[in-house]
């Protein structure tokens, strides 16, 4: 991938949004942001190899930016949503071919919004499977083994009561822990007669919450409100939002992840990054070094 942005070697936070052009047919596109000195870049979209003429969105990279995790409906899927990972060999490498996560992550229904842990043990996503507490449900599954063919990931747990309800739980997002053995997930849900709202749930280095998911008033809207991205230092988060007809991506400063959250003041990330469209919808913010 090929950007006229100028980076620092600093900590540079990643943005990859999913976009769609204005027509009659919208298509889903992944692109790639940057963000240095106070400016977004403007997107570059990830080109042929990772993007197709299918719906291709809720894009999420692995701790070592190595591997590209998305949600397609493009053919060779098992129905519906599927979950697909590009990898390349290092970072400045071109992205490969996307595979199919296969089974028992991608089933006949919905998957989505795949996020992994900060150590890539774990993959956090949602599903519209049977068996869950009902509607889209969170689930994590373990990685059993890397190998030249591909990882091997373990049945996926439904997290229960504590995070998943008889209405939707979407937009899953990890963030990692203090060193203490805790991380947080953040996800949305949206109530019987509501408009869709973001939670955060602590959970263990196992994926286990560790109590009942808890409502971001302070983040949250009279709109929808959708999935929830927050760098890596847990001091800003991006959420796109709409209402009214028009979607933007919204941009809170404040200590996000941490046990006591604060929030900043909201605004609206300006063009290009938001439009009229639903050109925001889900981004994935990561602050990587050196990219």
């Amino acid at each position: 991938m090929t950007t006229t942005s100028r980076i620092s070697a600093a900590l540079v936070p990643l943005l990859l949004l999913a976009c769609r052009p204005e027509s009659n047919n919208p298509t889903f596109t992944l692109l790639a942001d940057r963000f240095d000195n106070a400016e977004w870049s403007d997107p570059v979209n990830l080109g042929p190899v990772v993007n197709s003429s299918a719906l291709d969105m809720n894009a999420g990279l692995s701790p070592d930016a190595h591997d590209l995790y998305f949600v397609s409906t493009r053919p060779g899927g098992l129905g519906g949503n599927d979950i697909w990972v590009s990898h390349r060999r290092c970072v400045q490498c071109p992205w490969e071919t996307p595979v199919n996560l296969g089974t028992p992550i991608n089933t006949s229904t919905n998957e989505g919004a795949p996020t992994l842990s900060d150590d890539g043990r774990l993959l956090f996503f949602y599903s519209g499977r049977p068996g869950g507490q009902g509607g889209s449900d969170i689930y994590a599954s373990p990685r059993i083994s890397t190998g030249a063919d591909g990882d091997v990931w373990g049945d996926p747990v439904n997290l229960g009561p504590d995070v998943n309800t008889a209405v939707n739980e979407q937009g899953a997002y990890y963030v990692r822990g203090d060193g203490e053995g805790t991380a947080t997930l953040y996800f949305n849900r949206t109530p019987v007669g509501g408009t869709q709202d973001i939670y955060r749930v602590s959970v263990s280095n196992d994926g286990e919450p560790l109590g009942p998911a808890v409502l971001l008033s302070e983040l949250n809207s009279t709109s929808t409100d959708q999935k929830l991205a927050v760098r890596t230092d847990g001091m800003s988060c991006c959420c796109p939002r709409t209402g009214q007809g028009r979607s933007a991506t919204w941009t809170s400063g404040g200590s996000l992840a941490r046990a006591s959250t604060t929030r900043g003041p909201q605004r609206s990330i300006s063009a290009p990054r938001s439009t009229r469209l639903s050109s925001t919808r889900n981004p994935f913010c990561r602050a990587t070094a050196g990219r």
